[in-house]
């Protein structure tokens, strides 16, 4: 039996299954990890049982119970649909909160990467122009405008990445000041907040929508400017 290179993601230290990430997948026989030996092909994608699992017994990924054991599984095993039974899902009625603390990480050292530093302090990997819209109507304007941006000005700024139309179904007849209203607004402002974004804003509309763009950018400063100049390393 040969022996492989790691070529499977343990998500949590508390799983008892991998990943399996190799193009491809895993071929029957395989030794994983120096002792792991794989007991069928396992395609990309699917799971490896890293303990034995016994009928009835949970089957964890993230650190979350999956599913039980439907038979008997073995180290080294296929985990799938066949051999692990669901768990019930709970009715919308009775979903409960997630109140388990999250482990506090400890911070990297010692590594470095190429980034941009937006005026609110937080950093972007990429310098890209967001273009939202503050209602459905006009997305086939914005799709005009990136495409026009990038055949004519991308070319003449190298210091911006891309150019991007986030366009949605919203905005136009709708509920604005309703309770719920609150949950789609919110969402496409934090987009727009996307630190690759540079901490600009460009909102396009028509100004008989429902959603003006004011609200969409009412807890940020308006300003006129272009996006990053050029990259530190942070």
């Amino acid at each position: 039996m040969a022996e492989s290179a790691k070529r499977v993601i343990k998500v949590h230290p508390d799983d008892n299954v991998a990943i399996v990430v190799e193009v491809g997948g895993l071929a029957e026989g395989e030794v994983l990890n120096g002792d792991l030996v794989v007991t069928a092909a396992i395609p990309q994608g699917h799971k490896v049982a890293l303990a034995d699992i016994l009928i009835d017994e949970p089957v964890v990924r993230y650190a979350e119970v999956i599913g039980t054991a439907v038979t008997a599984i073995s180290r080294g095993d296929h985990v799938n649909e066949e051999n692990v039974r669901l768990p019930e899902a709970p009715s919308l009625d009775d979903l409960p909160l997630a109140t388990r603390p999250v482990t506090k990480q400890e911070p990297l050292d010692g590594y470095t990467f190429e980034g941009y530093r937006n005026p609110d302090g937080s950093v972007g990997t990429r310098n890209v122009l967001g273009i939202t819209t503050s209602v459905q109507c006009v997305a086939g304007t914005v799709d005009y405008v990136v495409s026009r941006i990038k055949q004519e000005l991308l070319p003449r700024f190298p210091n911006v990445d891309y150019v991007v139309g986030l366009n949605h179904s919203y905005g136009c007849g709708v509920a604005i000041n309703a309770p719920a209203a609150i949950v789609p607004i919110r969402t496409l402002k934090n987009i727009t907040h996307n630190p690759n974004f540079g901490n600009e804003v460009m909102v396009i509309g028509l100004g008989c929508e429902k959603l003006q763009p004011s609200t969409l950018i009412d807890d940020q400063p308006v300003r006129i400017g272009g996006l990053n100049d050029q990259a530190q390393r942070y």
